[in-house]
Parts: structure tokens; sequence; C-alpha cells
């Protein structure tokens, strides 16, 4: 008996259920759309630590690779109205989207708020022949076949920074190739086997390996050095660029507004918690807190960004 109104009252929300069994209410899922270990994983796991600190229970980060993300957001929007389904996402999402086939947009989900920027950085091998940006530049400039690698696809963070850059320092783009790899995760072992020369990639991910010696950086793309990283801005090697990445959540479409706006107020108690704080320090971040229509809107010009600088003849 007890088990058949369980059942029958399931479906009126995980709240009805836990007074019936006495569970506790199911947590959020965090679909993190990348390899494990990569930005997106990292991101989300961090989120959930500093979440269940608060009393905001995660049950799950989902690791969902596949284009760029693409496959992550199509899980997100086919979930429509699951009120307890997050997707982490960025930059590199809003890149993929612009290079490759989707069934769906952002336009099909929620947004709920970006949490934080970081710079991306140039990395080398300890054991590479270019010890400073400035030998990077004399070869890319004189046309040597430079094989570039980075964690995104063209129109993602990696993508993206390598070809301003490119412009930046004067150099076409399309001259060296660049090879994608679906995260840090893949990147790294492509960098110190030589399957690559220089990597453009998030600084989060690489932490640990420049700690020990196992990459160097070249440049720092923030406007200010980086915590852990012993390399200069790119401004203060006399190249005029800024460059950050960024990553938030989504949720499904369809979701009730009161449910959207307690999922934007839990976020902006994870932001102001210590917590999140050593997080955000630990792994190279600045808070840059935007919710709701601000995020959406954030996301068209982000959106419009990309296609600048994938065709600026556009």
């Amino acid at each position: 008996m007890l088990t058949a109104l369980t059942l029958a009252l399931s479906a009126c929300g995980g709240s009805v259920t836990s007074m019936v069994t006495g569970a506790p209410p199911p947590g959020l899922r965090i679909i993190a759309p990348s390899v494990a270990g990569g930005g997106y994983d990292l991101t989300a796991r961090s989120v959930s630590r500093a979440w269940a600190a608060q009393g905001v229970a995660v049950d799950d980060v989902l690791v969902l690779p596949g284009s760029g993300g693409v496959v992550g957001l199509g899980r997100l929007a086919a979930e429509r109205g699951n009120e307890r389904l997050l997707l982490m996402m960025g930059l590199g999402l809003v890149g993929a989207l612009a290079t490759i086939p989707s069934e769906y947009t952002l336009n099909d989900v929620t947004p709920i708020a970006r949490l934080v920027t970081e710079p991306e950085v140039v990395l080398v091998p300890a054991a590479s022949p270019l010890r400073t940006l400035d030998d990077l530049l004399v070869r890319w400039r004189a046309g040597d076949d430079l094989r570039f690698g980075g964690g995104s696809a063209a129109g993602g963070p990696d993508g993206l920074f390598r070809t301003r850059l490119a412009r930046a320092v004067g150099v076409d783009p399309d001259a060296t190739g660049y090879r994608v790899y679906d995260g840090g995760g893949e990147l790294l072992p492509a960098l110190l086997t030589g399957e690559v020369d220089v990597a453009t990639t998030g600084v989060s991910e690489y932490l640990d390996q420049l700690a020990s010696g196992t990459v160097r950086a070249l440049a720092v793309s923030s406007d200010d050095a980086v915590a852990g990283v012993d390399a200069p801005t790119l401004r203060e090697q006399g190249v005029d660029l800024v460059f950050d990445n960024w990553r938030g959540l989504m949720a499904p479409p369809d979701l009730p507004p009161d449910r959207v706006q307690t999922l934007i107020r839990q976020v902006r108690e994870l932001v102001a918690s210590d917590d999140w704080a050593r997080l955000a320090e630990r792994n190279g971040w600045q808070d840059a807190l935007l919710t709701g229509d601000d995020f959406g809107a954030f996301l068209r010009d982000q959106a419009d960004m990309v296609a600048a600088t994938l065709d600026p003849a556009a």
C-alpha cells in the first residue's frame, strides 16, 4: 500500500515523495559537457563542493563530452521542465554552436548565471626550445611549421585566443594549423609527446603541471599577472591583447519562473561564500557574476564576438 502511494505521489515532485518515504529530496545534477578533467568538469565539481557546504545537494556531475558541448546542450534541451538539471557551459559552447551543426541553440534553454572568467595561457613543454614569447613570435612570423593545439574547437576559447593572438602579432591565423582536442585532459599528452608544439588553453587545467615544471608558460592573456603562473601578460610583452574565457550555468527550457529565481538565488549565495572564494583563487578564476536576462544579453554579445573573430570580413 505504501509502495503504491509512493509511486503515485512521486510524479508530484521530490518533496512529496520525501514526505512519504522519509528520504531526502533529490539533489541537482550538473552536466559537464567535456571529458573528465576538462574545464567544464573541474568547474562543475567545484560548484558541487561549494554548494554542498551550503546545504545545496548535487547528486551527480554527469560527464557528457561531444562536439564542444553541443551534445550536452542537446541533453539539457530535451529535459524540458526538469528542475533538477543544470549544464555547465561557457565560451566553448558558444563557439561550437558557430561551427558545428546543432538541433538546438542557447535560445532553447534557460540562462541562469555566468560564474567566473579565466585567462588563457600560451604553453610549451618544459623541454621546448621556445623559452619566451619572443622566441615563439620570431618563428611564427618567419612562417615556421609550428603545430598549435587547444582544448576547444576553432570557435571555442582556445581556438579564438590563438586566432586573435595571431592577428595581434601580425600573423595570418590560417598559416599554421590548429589541432582540436576535447578538453585539457586530451590536450596535455599531445603537448608532452610533441604532437603539438604550442598549446593555447585555460589556466586552471594546467596549474598542477606548471607547479611541477612539466610545462612552461610563455604568456597569460589577462590584464594582470596570475598567481601560480610564472609568466608575464601579453601586454607586458608588447602585445595589445586581453582575452578571457568564462563559464556559467544553463537550465532546461520551460522552468517555472519561481524555480529560475531559486536557482539564481542559490548561485548568488554560492559565489558569495568563502568556500567558493577559496576554490576560485586556487583555480585562477575571477568572479564575474551575471544572472538571468543580463546573462542572456551577454550570451548574444559573445555570439557576435565569435562570429566576428571567425570571419572578420563578414
